[in-house]
């Protein structure tokens, strides 16, 4: 799985890089000076807009558009029809015409379906956003976020497994908290 593959119904404009394995399905566009690494997956209707950074590994199911200003890092994944924003004041009389509110999305953190993030703000590492949810603010590592607006309901192993008190998963990893943040004990 050397190559990568784009299905002959999508359009993938100049100036664009595609890591080797990365697979493109149906009715996508992806805009120019766009990135995406290796061993992504796109799925149907996903819209990568321009200048738009993507990690290897991705997983972004059916109709995802992703904006200018938005960066996704490895591993994550963006359940179906979730939804970035990258203008915090749009107005259709005046345009920004470039100036966009950066979002990050973190290494290993999981978007749930129709949740939305809005601009300019960061969801840490292993994050799981429920399905859904309104991200008005930045998320911490490990965060399991749920509600409109999305808050804090609980935290995650890195794995996805929602932790107990006692911040030990079933996998095998142990976390603790310092000063109200989630670590990993190694």
């Amino acid at each position: 799985m050397n190559e990568v593959y784009i299905h002959e119904s999508s359009y993938v404009d100049d100036n664009v890089t595609i890591g080797k394995g990365t697979k493109i399905w149906h009715f996508c566009h992806v805009q120019s000076g766009a990135v995406i690494g290796e061993n992504c997956s796109l799925g149907q209707n996903v819209n990568v807009g321009c200048n738009v950074r993507i990690g290897n590994g991705v997983r972004i199911q059916n109709n995802v558009s992703i904006y200018e200003g938005v960066e996704i890092e490895d591993h994550v994944f963006c359940g179906p029809s979730c939804v970035f924003t990258n203008v915090t004041t749009p107005r259709a009389h005046f345009p920004v015409h470039g100036h966009y509110a950066k979002t990050r999305i973190c290494e290993g953190a999981s978007l749930g379906a129709n949740c939305t993030v809005v601009c300019g703000h960061t969801v840490g590492k292993s994050a799981l956003i429920a399905a859904g949810a309104v991200v008005t603010k930045d998320v911490e590592p490990f965060a399991l976020m749920a509600g409109v607006p999305a808050r804090r309901i609980g935290w995650v192993c890195e794995c996805g497994k929602r932790l107990d008190d006692s911040l030990a998963c079933s996998c095998g990893r142990h976390y603790q908290l310092k000063d109200g943040h989630l670590t990993p004990v190694f």
